[in-house]
């Protein structure tokens, strides 16, 4: 038997999926961590080259290792053995055939919101890759673009920050401190309001809660 939360995510999952396609998004809903991961693979072509972002969400998929095991061409980042072939590594997947990431927030009425230090996830997500795949649980979905941009600031960020070294002030504190520190995760802030070529951006909403 289904639980309140996950009932609640299916019901207003399918008003947000008709929300992303109004905005030329490819969109749809899968209950379940296994059902995203079959998702996913079943939209990446066989041969296609295949990049990420820094994502929990993906991380949690296990979908990587899956493509490693199926030889699939990868700009893979996470078995780079240096910062330099790293860095290579996601210069390339700014031009993979198909690109892996979550959103930070996504609004009811459709809007995808991220924030992000380097930039590289947001940049492909704009421009680059063929294919965008965003993989999301519904924890992330917001009311409004204000609130949007809360979650992201005071609570995705901040909570990413412990993952990552330097000494920016959310890291230390756990809170926003709207900072220019040159450790700063929040450089950019990117909302994602329309898939101008239409279902380049697919948007997969997941019903249980993943990633921060």
């Amino acid at each position: 038997m289904a639980t309140p939360r996950e009932d609640m995510y299916k019901k207003s999952a399918e008003q947000l999926v008709a929300a992303l396609r109004r905005r030329r998004f490819g969109a749809q809903f899968c209950a379940t961590v296994q059902e995203a991961k079959e998702a996913v693979l079943a939209l990446i072509p066989e041969g296609a080259s295949v990049g990420w972002g820094g994502s929990e969400t993906v991380n949690a998929l296990g979908v990587k290792q899956t493509l490693r095991e199926k030889g699939q061409p990868l700009f893979d980042r996470d078995s780079a053995p240096t910062r330099d072939a790293q860095l290579e590594a996601m210069y390339a997947s700014q031009l993979a055939d198909v690109f892996l990431m979550s959103s930070n927030a996504i609004t009811e009425d459709g809007c995808l919101v991220n924030v992000d230090g380097l930039g590289n996830r947001v940049s492909a997500l704009i421009f680059g890759p063929k294919k965008v795949i965003v993989v999301a649980g519904m924890n992330k979905v917001t009311a409004d673009l204000e609130s949007a941009i809360s979650r992201v600031r005071h609570y995705a960020a901040p909570m990413n920050a412990q993952r990552f070294p330097g000494e920016s002030p959310c890291r230390r504190t756990g809170r926003c401190a709207d900072c220019v520190s040159p450790d700063c995760i929040c450089t950019n802030l990117v909302v994602t309001r329309l898939s101008r070529v239409e279902e380049r951006t697919h948007v997969i909403l997941v019903g249980e809660d993943m990633g921060m």
